[in-house]
């Protein structure tokens, strides 16, 4: 595994970005299985990407002024749901844990969307992977293919990481209704900022 790659990686996926987001935004409000949950439907949400990317379709994306519109107000709507939903919410926190199998679920799902709907991140792996193929390779889809498995495989440790590290500061803020309630409107407003970033993103 080339090791530039591995390092590449590595600060691409701690970067906070969306995904990210609601996963901390997850394990802070409703705890770490949850937040698990959410790593996971994140993580699951570039693997189209990837195997767009990976197989060229992502040129699609690329080329199509009007698939990569739609895609993205699909997005930016997407993610100002989340931010009301999380502005709803504010305030209610419980810490007993007691989701049902269906509920995380839910989260998974929501995470999974999230990534899927943003037309950036094909675009952004058609550019990133082929940079770490070796040059004489003569059939680059099983390297490019190893190195996405590589990519997902280090983002869900480090979601799951952020998921348990926004758990444990969880237990110390639950005590205080106000500070729970500027959290997650924080939260709220983030969803929109990155929406709004979203929005005027061009191809």
């Amino acid at each position: 595994m080339n090791t530039e790659f591995l390092i590449t990686s590595l600060i691409v996926v701690l970067i906070p970005g969306t995904g990210v987001l609601y996963t901390v935004s997850t394990g802070l409000t409703k705890g770490w299985r949850a937040s698990i949950f959410a790593a996971f439907g994140c993580t699951a949400g570039i693997i189209p990407h990837l195997v767009a990317s990976v197989f060229g379709m992502a040129a699609i994306l690329h080329t199509s002024a009007v698939a990569f519109q739609i895609l993205k107000f699909l997005g930016v709507l997407y993610l100002a749901y989340l931010a009301w939903e999380m502005w709803k919410d504010s305030g209610r926190i419980k810490l007993d844990n007691n989701y049902s199998e269906k509920k995380y679920w839910k989260i998974a799902v929501r995470a999974f969307l999230i990534n899927i709907l943003n037309p950036k991140l094909s675009i952004f792996f058609l550019a990133f992977l082929p940079q770490f193929v070796p040059t004489d390779t003569q059939n680059p889809i099983p390297d490019m293919l190893y190195l996405s498995a590589a990519f997902m495989l280090m983002t869900l440790i480090v979601f799951i990481g952020y998921g348990i590290l926004a758990n444990q500061v969880r237990l110390y803020v639950s005590q205080s209704p106000k500070i729970v309630q500027g959290i997650q409107r924080v939260f709220s407003g983030l969803f929109v900022a990155i929406g709004f970033k979203l929005a005027t993103m061009e191809r």
